[in-house]
């Protein structure tokens, strides 16, 4: 097979603006400290994760963008698609254009586990030094991906798209500010666009974290938790004309319900009992202490305590601060034994394109020019 070689644009280049249709997002620097980092640039191949549901009509056009992007990297590279319980004919179209091209592989969820669950699976499968997610949408466009790259190169392990000059409308980005600067407040992580489902991975990073539930909005903070370099870079947005928005009120509710469980993961995964103790502590000796004055008032000053409220108090203070010593017991025993990163993907899935779970060693990259006459990615 052979391969195309491709150059970057001057646009492309780090640091220089991006025009897109009707904006122009403005110069970001977010490498001033890159410089202390000694992290190695990343050379080897490209995995694109992209999760869908009901994009039939997106799948197609998208492919054909990729595919324009990723030959001009002289990389070898793969295109995963997760079908997350699509019933369109999304699949349909994703198995057509495995027949003409052998950089995409897919896998079918069953049903409709989440957009988490998703990219979890998808970062199980992914064999690329570089792990690029995207939204199968439309709204994230393909060309960005190489000023990723070269900023994760700059120093980073993860880099994070912002979308400056979002294309939805008021509804959803009013809700989607709010939650960002509540994000950046409590986790500390200061990026702009934590929804921004356009990032750009080294491998460390997604054979760490775990994603599950509906964490896939805080991979930035989660990976910051783990010790990772987290950059952020503006990049296009384009509107929506094909499709429904998968999301709604709902999902600012749940998003405020997993920053709560963030906030305690990260901060207190590996050391429950700091959580659970301090309060144990305090109640415990809140207790002791008030146990005590009843003793003295019973056996120095000769009082009757067996009806008084204090009596009460202190032992449900007794009570309540020996549970939180023996849930944070149970949290450090938990902590310790749950080193599994991730579940087998296969246990959710109904089938898969061009994945062998048994033999991955056999499994090839495509690349530049491994596309099949009769491409079914060019649209139509």
């Amino acid at each position: 097979m052979s391969i195309t070689t491709g150059t970057f644009s001057a646009e492309l280049d780090r640091g220089a603006s991006v025009e897109a249709p009707g904006f122009a997002l403005p110069e970001l620097d977010l490498t001033a400290a890159a410089a202390s980092f000694d992290l190695p640039p990343v050379a080897g191949a490209i995995s694109v994760v992209i999760p869908v549901m009901n994009e039939e009509g997106n799948v197609r056009e998208l492919h054909a963008r990729l595919t324009d992007a990723l030959i001009k990297l002289d990389r070898p590279y793969e295109i995963v698609f997760i079908d997350d319980g699509s019933n369109d004919g999304t699949w349909n179209v994703i198995s057509e254009l495995h027949q003409h091209d052998d950089s995409v592989v897919a896998l079918r969820h069953r049903r409709n586990f989440g957009k988490a669950l998703a990219l979890a699976n998808g970062f199980c499968v992914a064999r690329g030094d570089i792990v690029i997610t995207m939204d199968g949408d439309l709204q994230d466009d393909p060309v960005e991906i190489p000023r990723m790259i070269n900023q994760l190169n700059e120093g980073y392990d993860l880099v994070s798209g912002w979308k400056q000059r979002r294309q939805d409308p008021f509804g959803k980005t009013a809700p989607s500010r709010l939650f960002n600067w509540t994000v950046r407040t409590v986790t500390g992580v200061q990026l702009h666009d934590f929804n921004c489902g356009f990032k750009a991975y080294r491998r460390e990073v997604t054979n760490t974290i775990r994603l599950y539930g509906e964490l896939h909005r805080f991979t930035p903070v989660l990976a910051s938790a783990e010790g990772f370099k987290v950059s952020e870079l503006p990049v296009k947005h384009h509107p929506r004309h094909w499709g429904n928005s998968k999301y709604g009120l709902k999902r600012l509710i749940k998003g405020f319900l997993d920053l709560i469980t963030v906030f305690f993961l990260t901060n207190y995964r590996q050391r429950p009992m700091h959580l659970f103790g301090v309060p144990g502590i305090l109640a415990l000796g809140l207790g002791i202490l008030i146990g005590l004055k009843l003793t003295f008032d019973r056996l120095v000053q000769a009082q009757q305590i067996g009806t008084r409220p204090l009596l009460m108090l202190a032992v449900l203070l007794v009570v309540v601060g020996t549970q939180f010593f023996a849930l944070g017991l149970l949290g450090e025993f938990l902590a310790n034994s749950s080193n599994t990163r991730r579940t087998d993907p296969e246990r959710y899935l109904r089938s898969s394109i061009g994945i062998d779970f048994d033999r991955p060693e056999l499994m090839t990259f495509g690349r530049a020019g491994s596309h099949r006459a009769g491409d079914a990615g060019t649209p139509g």
